[in-house]
């Protein structure tokens, strides 16, 4: 029997770091932080450790008894996501349509980055419907596209170095269902499809997501959903918040599209690395050493070369869990064609008029998920394995071991 290769436990990892170093970050900053921020720290220290519990697991072919300790199921853990993306994979690879599909990235400027870490479900909130709206509009223009497209959004909140840098993924089809200026679909609407390799002009989606998020920036101040803390401030009075929005609204914002995905299979490819993405793999940690972490980052300024950052843990720290998402955020949103009240009756419209390209298409490049990973025995490779909990007696003894993956 084939056993299923073993992925070697990284040397270094974020748990680690926390165990060690977590418990006076708590205690020097743990006022500041919010209740989220703090369980996630607490969760990933205790991550597959005898603190969370655990359980035995015996192969009933050839014998052999593994121990190993529960995972915490935080989203912000970088070793509790596999399982969760593979499901997520399964439905999501229904969604998908046999066109070419599109990546645009939408980008914060750095002066609302730091009023979004004060105001976190506002910002992120108004990013996505701004980025969305966006594309939208521009899509549903008839001198653009004149059409609904689907769009998947991905919030990331990190840049390479873990610094606040707010920016949301859109994968978005090269066409969409026939529709009127306002984005109603027509009657008896047809599928529009974009020029192979081209989405649509980032200038103009730039403009419009500049207009689109600071009308609902000034919306939410007007609400008085906004705060502003420390020097934020100064941008509260009656007179200076009118004159940097208008600083804002003069500048570039910037949208960028890469280059389109071949199909279906691409985007699931891609989808597998970034929506259950963390702040930092656990595989990028190099070292620990006198209380300074090193880890590796790319340096897109340069040609996006390899290079090594050394922190003191707990600036390491302060810069992963400002990426610690407010509970209950939603972080991967679905619009146009994929939104949830019509997306069966869409979806199917989309595959009757595209049925020649399906055809087409068959026998090559189709969409397929690997299935999430099955137990099975590490030492024979066989499925018969039953589980019981670890007895209490034993997780006490194990008090202190290091974590089981």
């Amino acid at each position: 029997m084939t056993l299923p290769p073993l992925t070697p436990r990284p040397a270094l990892e974020v748990g680690d770091l926390l165990r060690a170093h977590g418990a006076a970050f708590l205690a020097q900053y743990g006022p500041v932080l919010s209740a989220t921020q703090r369980r996630a720290l607490r969760d990933l220290a205790a991550c597959r450790t005898a603190a969370l519990g655990g359980h035995v697991g015996y192969c009933h072919a050839c014998g052999h008894e593994q121990i190993a300790y529960n995972s915490c199921r935080n989203r912000h853990c970088p070793k509790c996501q596999a399982l969760a993306r593979a499901r997520w994979l399964q439905r999501e690879a229904d969604n998908l349509l046999p066109v070419e599909y599109h990546h645009v990235v939408f980008t914060l400027p750095a002066a609302v980055a730091e009023l979004a870490l004060a105001n976190p479900a506002v910002v992120y909130h108004l990013l996505f419907q701004a980025a969305a709206a966006t594309l939208r509009l521009v899509a549903a223009n008839p001198k653009r596209l004149g059409a609904v497209v689907s769009a998947l959004l991905v919030l990331h909140t990190w840049g390479q170095t873990l610094q606040h840098h707010p920016h949301v993924h859109a994968v978005v089809s090269g066409g969409g269902l026939s529709c009127n200026a306002a984005g109603q679909l027509d009657a008896v609407p047809c599928w529009r499809a974009c020029r192979p390799g081209f989405f649509l002009p980032v200038r103009v989606l730039s403009r419009v997501f500049r207009s689109q998020f600071l009308a609902g920036l000034r919306a939410a101040y007007d609400r008085g959903q906004l705060r502003f803390p420390g020097r934020l401030a100064e941008r509260q009075t009656a007179t200076a918040w009118p004159a940097w929005l208008a600083t804002l609204a003069g500048q570039e914002w910037v949208v960028y599209a890469k280059p389109p995905f071949g199909g279906p299979a691409q985007v699931l490819k891609y989808l597998a690395r970034y929506t259950h993405r963390v702040a930092i793999s656990n595989a990028r940690l190099v070292a620990l050493d006198d209380g300074r972490v090193t880890f590796r980052y790319k340096d897109y300024a340069d040609a996006g070369r390899d290079k090594l950052l050394t922190l003191p843990v707990e600036e390491f720290i302060r810069r992963f869990v400002q990426h610690v998402l407010p509970k209950g955020f939603v972080k991967v949103r679905h619009y146009g064609l994929l939104a949830n009240r019509h997306r069966g009756d869409r979806l199917r419209v989309s595959r009757r008029l595209l049925l020649v390209v399906t055809v087409a298409a068959a026998g090559g490049g189709s969409a397929v998920v690997a299935p999430a990973a099955r137990r099975c025995c590490c030492v024979c490779g066989s499925e018969r394995v039953t589980y019981r909990p670890l007895p209490d007696d034993a997780l006490v003894a194990a008090a202190g071991a290091p974590d089981s993956s």
